[in-house]
């Protein structure tokens, strides 16, 4: 009998991985597409949550804890999966997200409803984090493009087809199934990651068992010190002034907590936000311009369909319609993105990518009034291929330039910041717009109220051009952030990304 030839033996060990990774691939998209779905689903179902279960002053915060949750957590989770493996974060936060969603789904009331959507967001930040780690960790840099085009793809699907599915559930069947709906999605991923998913043993100093510690206090800080200020940026403006007794407290109490954070992390042996993060020209770099794209995002997603029903005159489902075309050419653009890096290098791809970006939203405001659906429908197109070309470059890029033992860290500071800007727009663009339309208006009026008049047709054509010069108000301040992008990349970032070997 003859012995199998290594070179057979080989393929078939080959083959063998490939089914493994194309199993964990397939994982990693179901669990992103749990984030990516509750991120649209939700919204088009909340006249009948609110309808059964009461609760209209408060339901905003359906929303907003949910995104508090996952955005303080990101670090948390980044460190951990840089601690003890990919795996158990991932498993774990899998299944507080698949707890949540089933809590949800039986809530008796808005208060039970929210509590539970902080729990699906204390999972949710960890599937953000960890999935786009394991990403760069699966592939190496010339095949990164291709998993981060495919998950890019997932985010573009569920902007499509979240909102139509979330109205078809509440409609046809009951809001629940808006939630139960993530169980058998979970489930299947789970069972994927847990069957297929096996981390290579990393080397360790049997000296040096600071690698083992958890920065609990850390931690703790961190999620309050984020969780106090997010609140103080969400609610600002909205349940109180800005300049009320509550928004006040609010803020110092973080700025407190951030001193607080500050002098555990300097102390601590292995910090949830360690200084290196920020010292590292390249990582900084990333997660300010990063953290510029979570602001300038906030104008179309936020303001783009207020725009097209109220001065365009179209229906929901047509509006909806003129801001997701921007996902479609995303994933394509950022798929193709790595021929023009590989040519020039990260920095300049980015730093061509939010150029374009800046000059696109500066043609918005210079629209005719009350103008044609196509024309913001074909800015957004090309806000897209720009955004594609900037940011897979800037994420693809920095996680070249560590390790696996940092990777989760890393990766977990830019989602962080970009979660942090869109935070931070949606307060900073919604004063500009209620700012402008007072002006417009005579002192009185918010874009929510006018919008609510304009819809029941008691609104006089002033309203609408004034509408029009606040979300056109909205672009420039988003071409301002694309603008501090730019600058962050050409001022702090290096030329060549430090690249390390693989």
């Amino acid at each position: 009998m003859g012995s199998t030839s290594p070179a057979i033996r080989g393929d078939a060990v080959r083959r063998r991985d490939g089914r493994r990774r194309g199993a964990v691939v397939a994982a990693l998209m179901l669990a992103m597409a749990l984030a990516a779905l509750d991120a649209t689903i939700v919204s088009t179902a909340v006249p009948q949550i609110v309808g059964d279960l009461g609760g209209f002053s408060v339901f905003s915060w359906l929303f907003s804890g949910y995104l508090l949750a996952v955005t303080v957590t990101l670090p948390v989770y980044g460190k951990l999966s840089d601690t003890f493996g990919r795996k158990p974060v991932l498993v774990t936060g899998a299944a507080a997200f698949l707890l949540g969603s089933l809590l949800c789904a039986g809530a008796w009331n808005m208060a039970a409803l929210i509590a539970f959507r902080i729990v699906q967001g204390l999972g949710g930040g960890a599937l953000q984090g960890t999935v786009q780690t394991l990403a760069a960790d699966l592939y190496p840099l010339a095949e990164r493009p291709r998993i981060q085009s495919r998950l890019s793809t997932v985010w573009a699907v569920a902007a499509v087809a979240g909102p139509g599915l979330g109205g078809v559930l509440a409609a046809y069947a009951d809001w629940r199934w808006i939630f139960l709906i993530n169980l058998p999605i979970g489930a299947a991923a789970l069972w994927l990651i847990v069957r297929h998913l096996h981390e290579p043993e990393r080397p360790q100093d049997p000296e040096n068992t600071a690698h083992a510690r958890v920065d609990w206090a850390g931690a703790l800080a961190v999620f309050a010190c984020g969780g106090v200020l997010l609140t103080a940026l969400v609610q600002g403006g909205v349940a109180w002034p800005w300049l009320s007794a509550p928004s006040l407290a609010l803020f110092g109490t973080g700025l407190a907590l951030a001193g607080v954070v500050v002098a555990v992390e300097r102390r601590a042996a292995q910090p949830v936000i360690p200084g290196w993060v920020w010292r590292r020209r390249t990582i900084a770099a990333v997660n300010l311009a990063l953290g510029a794209l979570g602001l300038l995002m906030v104008a179309p997603s936020v303001f783009l369909p207020t725009y097209a029903q109220s001065v365009l005159g179209l229906a929901p489902v047509a509006a909806g319609f003129v801001l997701s075309v921007w996902t479609l050419s995303w994933p394509v653009s950022a798929a193709l993105s790595q021929h023009v890096y590989r040519r020039i290098g990260f920095r300049d791809t980015a730093l061509l990518g939010i150029g374009l970006a800046a000059l696109i939203l500066c043609v918005f405001p210079l629209l005719p009034y009350p103008g044609s659906w196509w024309q913001p429908t074909l800015l957004m197109l090309l806000l897209g291929a720009a955004l594609g070309l900037f940011q897979l470059p800037l994420i693809v890029g920095v996680q070249s330039t560590v390790g696996w033992s940092e990777r989760g860290t890393t990766t977990a500071s830019v989602l962080f910041c970009r979660q942090t800007g869109q935070t931070l727009g949606a307060s900073l663009f919604g004063a500009v717009a209620n700012g402008v339309l007072a002006a417009r208006l005579g002192g009185a009026g918010d874009l929510d109220s006018v919008t609510r008049a304009l819809d029941a047709g008691t609104a006089p054509e002033a309203t609408r051009r004034a509408i029009a010069a606040a979300v056109h108000a909205v672009y420039l301040g988003a071409a301002c952030a694309a603008v501090l992008a730019f600058l962050v990349l050409l001022v702090v970032a290096p030329r060549r990304f430090p690249v390390r070997e693989e």
